[in-house]
């Protein structure tokens, strides 16, 4: 008779667990991508390197990086805390571009960056 090893064994929980753990990802995928898209929209090659400029001697990149992080930190907190609900069946799993609608929106500084 056949037995079945036990550390290959797939169990419905693990399963579970798998599709959840995806799903995140996808979430978090999703999120990153509209981070750097944000920044890049302002001319910096992705998030980090807009984040960068927050000690800039440039007042204008210094105040959009200040202005970047504080929105991304809101950012990343909601999306958190509203995945946690979705986990913990809290809330229905959004579709991604709804969860992404429901993010915060960034204000920019008044002033424009500077140019060199």
């Amino acid at each position: 008779m056949w037995t079945p090893d036990p550390s290959i064994v797939i169990t419905a929980a693990q399963k579970a667990e798998d599709a959840q753990a995806a799903l995140l990802a996808s979430f978090q995928t999703a999120i990153q991508s509209l981070v750097d898209q944000t920044a890049t929209s302002r001319s910096y090659a992705d998030g980090n390197a807009l984040a960068s400029y927050v000690t800039s001697t440039v007042p204008a990149w210094s105040a959009e990086a200040a202005a970047f992080v504080a929105w991304r930190d809101a950012v990343w907190v909601y999306a958190y805390g509203e995945l946690d609900k979705v986990t913990a069946g809290e809330r229905e799993v959004p579709s991604v571009d709804a969860f992404l609608a429901e993010l915060p929106a960034i204000a920019w500084p008044a002033a424009p960056p500077a140019t060199l």
